[in-house]
Order: structure tokens, then C-alpha cells, then sequence
């Protein structure tokens, strides 16, 4: 049997693989080895549509893309291969008020990253396409930098640069089997007999890239359908140039092809396709022509461009495409095995999200980190069940649909729902709770009381909900108000050197007394925040980590892997599963838990961040006195069998102190309120505690030092340079604005930067953000005296920045 060693080996030779091999390349890699099993392009890449529209959802994602419209057009000149790249425009169109409210947001991004993105009017739509229709518009977003290039030139521009630097490109090549070693990639497999020993592998398969993930035991949640679109025969009188356009209302894109117009859309019924299925090894493989299945594409395609009505269809071109769950793309490490890394699922937008995707995997192999924050994109963000066949079933389909469909504020998905459920889902139920499932956990987002409060009116002003969440903050603030906290993410910690890893991974001190609760940070080599966390010392060699629903596995992980780097004797269970908890929230939370327990909970006998194990009711239960809203409270950890006992026994004796519950939307309020920080929105990666204001739960000196400590030291010592903000910001003529994030803030009318989360404060009465801003060399407290604006949709309102929390600055509520 033949062997041979790679340090890397990318599996797919379609954009993204290509993109990675060439940036490697690019970066001095050596012993690259690219593997397709076919021809290069001959999965879904050769018969993308080709548009390249770098307006993207985020800020670093938008970033990302920028970069294709710089290097298709360099990549030209330097490899000699044409890559196809013309700058043509784009138009975003908005038949509805509601769909150019939300475009207005979109412009943000665009102006928050450089991009020339404006509202323009239906008139300005028609003069750059006379023969479009546009009597029908509410207007459109105008995207100058959106453009086009052929898919299978940039391909072979790629693979002709990764040549010339030595990347060895092997066509015809399958893979039949992946082999890992105590948790490590270690050989690639092919059908022709030959192991390849490498220590690092990053699959780029497109849609058979589930497939690949399972050889090695990891879950890669995508799922392939058909998709379609036709080219029209040779058409005069088209605009030159001819913008792209998406007419996001009636689910279609349309873009100039030689001549042609090429005409696809989102279906809202797409069909799911196996890869594994007869057909699925066929190179350049085309589906049946399914007329019945476009035929609403058609339609709205004659509706927007009548001249269709007269053109021939030279092509209609059915194709797999792999989408995701929640329609971004998986990037990163796998976090059940190192060096086992994915660049897929990129729901149509392969071509256009190669070049930033190269690039940024290639940094990322090579030196074992991400360059940015891609938590957005990373694949430790979906549970290993979200690649369960039946689920992505149900699920794609929708994904597929929101590509164009409205993106409401506190959207929901509606498909592959009562997947996770804690112990007490039909107590809350019962008790009123509307369910929503970002991270695939049903849990209460509010608590209705009559069957209208149940239904979830999507707006982009007042929301539906708010009416329960003030009910539920006034419950917190005056009474007592229970919290389903059980997504948490429960972390187990012990060993002979746990303190050792968690005092090298964690910024405060964590070497308590035991009962003792540390708010603390993890952070990179950067500085930047990996994770943010409480950790409570159990026992002498024992700790609990609390983390957030959406980063088990990334927190999992991270732990793992320093302990394996540092090669310490520690034992790490995710216990996340095993228990259920509540908050017990609000100044009666004391009286009813000592009503219910023979524990002290008098501050003496029970102080601030710490823990102890107690009874309620006939169960032992871990309390632990921390709050997320700002007031006097307890969460507690309960396993799964006592849960329902605990909560019937706090909402039976609950009843003489007012106790009412309370869903998520109302903790989001109330922590803003507070201006506590939330990983992935307004803290990440890319930002350091000194930035984040958290600089009090950094221990500078204790003995050993902390990763990221070295980053930090010089970062104090020349002064930060950005600075996260909490702001009050005031009605408009229109009322109060939705704060939401990636809202632009400006200072004396100049942009200085963007809201990362936002909320109405039902305790206060105020409507709250936390915003990143840029200082500009001014020091900080003469920059936060400056005048401050927020826009929102186009709109702009006063914004004044705070020192202090706007509710309780002083945390006597908490800690009294």
C-alpha cells in the first residue's frame, strides 16, 4: 500500500479548495497536497451563477468578501488567467416598506466597511435599467461595488498560482476513508490504495462535505438541493452595464451574461438532494429541467423584466448546492478533532467567499488560530445533532427560503423545532411561555397571557413582545421573577492540575477558597475574549465552568486543548445536559428561597459570587448568588429528575411574593440595562477586556502569568485605541428606534463606530446599545464628552454615552 506525508491536505477542487490551496501557496507552505476526486470545478463550482456582491450580514463578513473584488482583479495579472472579473453594480429592490426598512439597515454595513451603499428611488432603478419594471417598488439599495466573474476561470487562476508555489494539485483522486488517533487528524485514505500521513486536513467538498466529516466521526451540518436558474438567448437592448439585481420580494436574481440574462432564484420549497445518491459521483453534473419547480421564478422574472416574455431559453441548468441551517457557511477546527479543519456549506455565495475564505484559512492553518473573529462562521457554533439527516431534511428547505425572505428582527425558524428541550419545557409551556430556539434549545422568550400575546408579529418597530417583557421586568424589579437558564453551558473541571490549566487559560485569579464564584474571561494570545465565564471552585481540585448556550462545544474545546498542549492531568466533562437551572431573580428572591430552604441566604450566610449546595423543597440543589439582570438572585443547578419538584415548589410558595416568570427577551433587556457584556455580540476575539471595560476581572500579577497576559501588559501600557460604550439614546419624531447592532455611531457628525447590541429598557424606561467607538488619539473621557448621534435605518437620534450602568449604577440592588 503506497504512502506518502502532506503537512496539509485539502480535499476538493472547486472554488473554496482552490482559494485555500492558493493562499496557502501564497503564505510558504510546503507539502500541500490538493485532492479531487474528479475534474477541478466538476462539483457544484463550474455551474455557479457567478455574482460577487461583497455586502455581507456582518462586519468581518462583509470584510471578508471586500477582498474578492480586489484580488480577482490582481490574480488576473498575476497568474495571466483571466479570471472574468467586471465591476457592474447592484440593486437590492424593496417592493414593500417594511423590505426598504431593512435594506436601509443593510446600506449600514456598507458605509460601517467602506462599500458605496445608498437608498436610491425607483426612478434612479430605472434609469440605470430602462426596461425594468419599477412601478411597483418602495425603492432599492444601490450597491457599487457588486459585480461578476466567470467560476471557472478564477478556479484555474487559483490552481495556476498554488502551482507555482508548490501546492500539488492531484485530479481523479477519491477519498474513501479519514483515520484519527487520540483525537487528531492523522491519514487520508484514497480508492486507490495510498495513506496520506498529515497532521492537518481542511475539507472543501461542497455538498458531499457531510460525507468526508463522517469518515472521521465529525458532524458538518449542510445539506445539498436542487438549485436552478436558466440563460436566456441573446437579448438586445440590455443595459451595459447591466447591474445585478435581486428582487429579494419575488425571490429572484438576474444578471447580463454575454449578452444574456441569466434568471435564478431562492425556492421556498427547495428540494433536498443526496450527493451520496446514484448520480452523485457524475462530474458536472446537471439535474432535470423541472419547469413545475421554476415556474414561480419565471413568473416573477416576467413580472420584473418583461422582455423576458420574447427571449429563447438557451440553458436551464438544475444543480446541487449545499445550504446550511442558519445559511452561513462553516469555517474553522473542528472541535471533537484537532487538526481537522472545514471550509463549506457556503448556501450559493462559494465563488464570491472564496477569496476571503482562502485567505483567512490559510492563516489559520498555518498558525493554529483564527486571524479574526469568525464566530459567526465557525462550525464549533452548531451542535453535533444539527447534522442529524432528518433534521437538515426539515430544516434546509426553510434556510433555502430566508436566503431572500424578510430577515425580521428576532426571526425564529419554524422547521426542526423540539429538538432540545429541558426538563421543565411543558411547565413553562403551561405557564404561558412563547418558545424560541436560537440555538436549537426551546426556550421561553416571553410569557403570554392570553392566546393574541402568543403570536409573534414580526416588525421592524414596536415589538409584539414588549408588552410581556415590561410585565416581566416589573416582576423582577418590585417582586420575584424565575428565569429558564438550563441552555446554559455547564462545564465539569477536576484533577491533579486543574488549577494549573484554568489560572494559565483564565484572567482572573481562579485559586479561591472553594464556594467561591470568579467572573473571569478566557483569552487568546492576542488578548482577545475566547470565552466569558464564571467558574466556582466545587472542591480542592475541582471547578465549575458557566458559559453561554451557544459555545459549548468552542468552550469545550478551547479547555481540551490547553490541557493537551500543556499536558496536564485534568479531566473535563461537559455536564450541560445533566442538570436544569433556574434564576431566582428580584428583591423577594431571598424571603421565598429561605421560606423553602434551611440554608442562610442573609449575605453574611450566603455572600455575593459565591456558591453552596442547599435544599428546596425535598431536593438538594448548587445555588449559586450571581445575577445576569441586576438584582438580588440565585441560579440555581438542579439535576434533570428534581427539576419539576424544584420548580412546583417555587412557584407554589412563589405565590405569596408576587412571583411571576420571566423569558429570554426580558433577561436581554435587563442585562443591557446593566451593561453587562454578551460573547459574540458585544465582546469576542477580536477585543481585549482593557477594550471591553472589563479590566477588573484581569489579575495582573498573580503568579504565572495567564495567556493573552503578555498582549494585555502592552496594551495598558500604550493606551487602547477603541472602547466599548454603553449609550442612552432618545426618541425620534417617530418614536423610539429598534437598537439592534451594526447601527453606525458618528461623533460631531463623523463615524467612529457601531452599536454591537441593543434593547428597550423596561426598568428604566430608556432605550439602551452598547457600541464600539474609535477614540482618534483624543483621550477618552474628552472623546465621550463629544456629541453623539445613533442611525438606525436611515434615521439619526441623540445618543449620550454613560459612565455608569443605567440601572442601579452604584449594584446595591444586586448585592444587597
Amino acid at each position: 500500500m503506497a504512502s506518502e506525508t502532506a503537512s496539509i491536505v485539502i480535499i476538493g477542487g472547486g472554488a473554496i479548495g482552490l482559494g485555500v490551496a492558493y493562499h496557502l501557496a501564497k503564505r510558504g507552505a510546503e507539502d500541500v497536497v490538493l485532492l479531487e476526486r474528479n475534474q477541478l470545478t466538476s462539483g457544484t463550482s463550474w455551474h455557479a451563477a457567478g455574482i460577487v456582491g461583497p455586502l455581507r450580514s456582518s462586519i468581518n463578513l462583509t470584510r471578508l468578501a471586500i477582498y474578492a473584488t480586489e484580488l480577482f482583479q490582481s490574480l488576473e495579472e498575476e497568474t495571466g488567467q483571466s479570471t472574468g472579473y467586471r465591476q457592474t453594480g447592484g440593486l437590492w429592490l424593496a417592493q414593500s416598506q417594511a423590505r426598504l426598512t431593512e435594506l436601509k439597515r443593510i446600506a449600514a454595513m456598507g458605509e460601517l466597511t467602506g462599500l458605496d451603499a445608498r437608498i436610491v428611488s425607483p426612478g434612479h432603478v430605472h434609469d440605470l435599467i430602462p426596461h425594468m419594471r419599477t412601478d411597483d417598488l418602495a425603492g432599492a439599495l444601490w450597491v457599487s461595488e457588486d459585480g461578476q466573474a466567470n467560476p471557472v476561470d478564477v478556479c484555474m487562476a487559483y490552481a495556476k498560482g498554488a502551482r507555482a508555489g508548490g501546492v500539488k494539485i492531484r485530479e481523479g483522486v477519491d477519498v474513501i476513508g479519514i483515520a484519527t488517533d487520540w483525537g487528531a487528524i492523522r491519514t487520508v485514505r484514497t480508492r486507490d490504495g495510498e495513506n496520506i500521513r498529515c497532521n492537518k486536513l481542511i475539507v472543501c467538498g461542497g455538498a458531499w462535505s457531510r460525507h468526508l466529516g463522517a469518515m472521521a466521526g465529525v458532524p458538518i451540518p449542510l445539506q445539498a438541493v436542487e438549485h436552478m436558474y436558466i440563460v436566456t438567448e441573446s437579448m438586445s437592448d440590455l443595459a451595459s452595464p447591466f447591474p445585478v439585481v435581486r428582487d429579494l420580494d419575488g425571490r429572484i436574481y438576474l444578471k447580463e451574461d454575454a449578452g444574456k440574462v441569466v434568471l435564478g432564484g431562492f425556492e421556498p420549497d427547495a428540494k433536498v438532494w443526496d450527493p451520496l445518491g446514484p448520480e452523485g459521483d457524475r462530474p458536472f453534473l446537471e439535474l432535470p429541467e423541472d419547469w413545475e419547480q421554476f415556474e414561480p421564478f419565471m413568473m416573477a422574472g416576467l413580472n420584473r423584466y418583461p422582455g423576458l416574455e420574447t427571449a429563447g431559453v438557451q440553458h436551464f441548468m438544475n444543480g446541487p448546492e449545499s445550504f446550511t441551517p442558519d445559511t452561513r457557511q462553516l469555517m474553522g477546527e473542528s472541535p471533537s478533532i484537532k487538526g481537522f479543519f472545514v471550509a463549506a456549506g457556503f448556501n450559493s455565495i462559494g465563488l464570491m467567499s472564496s477569496a476571503g475564505v482562502g485567505k483567512v484559512m490559510a492563516d489559520w492553518l498555518i498558525d493554529g488560530a483564527a486571524p479574526m473573529d469568525l464566530w459567526d462562521v465557525d462550525i464549533a457554533r452548531f451542535e453535533p445533532v444539527s447534522a442529524a439527516p432528518r433534521f437538515l431534511a426539515a430544516r434546509i428547505p426553510e434556510a433555502v427560503s430566508d436566503q431572500f425572505a424578510m430577515h425580521w428582527p428576532f426571526k425564529q425558524k419554524t422547521t426542526g423545532r423540539g429538538l432540545r428541550r429541558s426538563p421543565l419545557h411543558c411547565s413553562f409551556e403551561a405557564a404561558g411561555a412563547v418558545f424560541g430556539a436560537p440555538t436549537e434549545w426551546e426556550r421561553p422568550l416571553w410569557f403570554a397571557t392570553d392566546q393574541d400575546e402568543r403570536t409573534f408579529d414580526y416588525s421592524y418597530g414596536a415589538q409584539c413582545w414588549w408588552g410581556a417583557a415590561a410585565r416581566e421586568a416589573e416582576a423582577t424589579r418590585n417582586r420575584v421573577a424565575l428565569y429558564e437558564l438550563t441552555p446554559f453551558t455547564k462545564i465539569d473541571v477536576a484533577g491533579p492540575d486543574a488549577v494549573r490549566l484554568l489560572e494559565h487559560v483564565c484572567a482572573n485569579t481562579i485559586d479561591v477558597e472553594e464556594g467561591r464564584a470568579v467572573y473571569t474571561q478566557m483569552l487568546n494570545a492576542r488578548g482577545g475574549i475566547e470565552a466569558d465565564v464564571t467558574v466556582t471552585r466545587t472542591g480542592e481540585t475541582a471547578f465549575r465552568i458557566v458559559s453561554g448556550a451557544a459555545t459549548r462545544w468552542k468552550d469545550v474545546a478551547w479547555l481540551k486543548r490547553w490541557r493537551d498542549t500543556l499536558e496536564l492531568k485534568v479531566e473535563i466533562v461537559d455536564a450541560s445536559s445533566s442538570e436544569a437551572v433556574l434564576g431566582v431573580m428580584g428583591p423577594h428572591a431571598r424571603a421565598l428561597l429561605g421560606a423553602l430552604s434551611s440554608a442562610n441566604f442573609s449575605n453574611d450566610g450566603f455572600p455575593f459570587a459565591t456558591a453552596q449546595t442547599i435544599d428546596i423543597g425535598m431536593a438538594l440543589v448548587r445555588a449559586t448568588r450571581v445575577s445576569f439582570v441586576g438584582e438580588l438572585g440565585w441560579e440555581l443547578y438542579v439535576p434533570n429528575e428534581f427539576a419539576e419538584h424544584v420548580h412546583e415548589t417555587l412557584v407554589g410558595a412563589g405565590a405569596d411574593y408576587g412571583i411571576a416568570h420571566a423569558g429570554h427577551f426580558c433577561l436581554d433587556a435587563c442585562r443591557i440595562e446593566k451593561g453587562f457584556r454578551h460573547w459574540g455580540h458585544d465582546i469576542g476575539p477580536d477585543d481585549t477586556p482593557l477594550e471591553a471595560g472589563l479590566g477588573f476581572a484581569v489579575a495582573w500579577d498573580k503568579p504565572g502569568g495567564f495567556l493573552g497576559r503578555d498582549a494585555l501588559l502592552r496594551q495598558r501600557e500604550r493606551g487602547v485605541v477603541r472602547k466599548l460604550v454603553l449609550f442612552k439614546v432618545d426618541d425620534g419624531d417617530d418614536g423610539p428606534p429598534l437598537l439592534l447592532h451594526d447601527e453606525p455611531v458618528y461623533r460631531s457628525g463623523k463615524l467612529v463606530g457601531q452599536t454591537t447590541s441593543g434593547a428597550r429598557g423596561f426598568r428604566t424606561g430608556d432605550n439602551l446599545c452598547l457600541a464600539t467607538v474609535a477614540l482618534a488619539d483624543i483621550p477618552a473621557q474628552e472623546f465621550l464628552a463629544g456629541d453623539f448621534e445613533v442611525s438606525v435605518a436611515g434615521g439619526t437620534y441623540r445618543a449620550t454615552p454613560l459612565k455608569k450602568p443605567a440601572y442601579d449604577p452604584s449594584g446595591a440592588r444586586m448585592r444587597g
